[in-house]
């Protein structure tokens, strides 16, 4: 398995990919398995993600995890399994001593991140730490935020901006303005195409969107591509409104892929 930093390193695109959340050991085994085979198809690295808990829920009747040990015992298995990088999220100091034994990336949530003793702590670890730029944040801010870790090893994921209510939107301007600050940029497709809210107790999305708002990230020059995937979304506990399903994705990084090295060559 590569390490996060030989990842990065290599300046190759690389993807980070998986269900929104732990809801069985069988689909994040089936979505690893994929994953594997792409990875080597394309010569791309990935990194499965999935969360053990999902703690900004709109309603108390979404599901939010099966708690932390399940969920992190279910990642300890992928990555022995699979050898697979793993990133997921972390909600409270609390959680990050723990998390970081297993986790190479621990993702500050786009609600939390201007949550300054969580991305300190997480950033003290000496685990690379992503951030999610919040629905209410102007990239512009992001290197602020980011400076908080004083570390190198940080990550600024954009995930849209609230556009009104029930609606996000992305600002194709964010991408080349953080990546001035010298860190890694990504993209999260799918959770950019939420419908947040809107009346029932789970968002909806446009996963219909996916293939052509990542390729247009990837010609502006990103890092690396979010994607949540899911062998049938609408059965899926969480985002299964959004995730794209997994007989998709290889034809998500095909066409990510091409893009993008087409784009490194100009």
């Amino acid at each position: 398995m590569k390490t996060i930093d030989e990842i990065v390193n290599s300046k190759k695109l690389f993807f980070i990919a998986g269900p929104c959340a732990i809801e069985s050991k069988e689909v994040c085994f089936e979505v690893a398995a994929r994953l594997v085979e792409l990875s080597a198809k394309f010569d791309i690295p990935i990194i499965f993600k999935s969360s053990y808990a999902k703690a900004n829920r709109l309603s108390g009747q979404s599901f939010s995890g099966h708690g932390m040990s399940f969920g992190l015992s279910v990642l300890s298995d992928v990555k022995e399994k699979y050898d697979l990088p793993i990133l997921t999220d972390i909600h409270e100091t609390t959680e990050i001593p723990e998390v970081a034994q297993l986790a190479d990336i621990l993702q500050i949530p786009a609600f939390l991140c201007r949550q300054t003793e969580l991305v300190r702590q997480a950033a003290a670890t000496g685990k690379w730490v992503n951030i999610k730029k919040g629905q209410f944040i102007s990239p512009d801010d992001m290197d602020k935020i980011a400076a908080k870790a004083d570390s190198k090893k940080v990550m600024l994921t954009e995930r849209g901006s609230s556009f009104g209510y029930h609606n996000l939107v992305v600002d194709f301007r964010s991408f080349i303005i953080m990546k001035k600050f010298g860190y890694p940029v990504i993209y999260d497709v799918t959770h950019s195409l939420q419908l947040p809210g809107g009346g029932g107790h789970n968002s909806s999305g446009q996963p219909e969107f996916v293939i052509p708002m990542a390729r247009a990230a990837a010609a502006v020059g990103i890092d690396g591509i979010f994607v949540e995937t899911h062998p049938e979304p609408s059965k899926a506990l969480c985002d299964a409104a959004s995730m794209i399903r997994l007989d998709l994705m290889e034809s998500l990084i095909e066409q990510v892929v091409d893009v993008h090295n087409s784009h490194e060559k100009d």
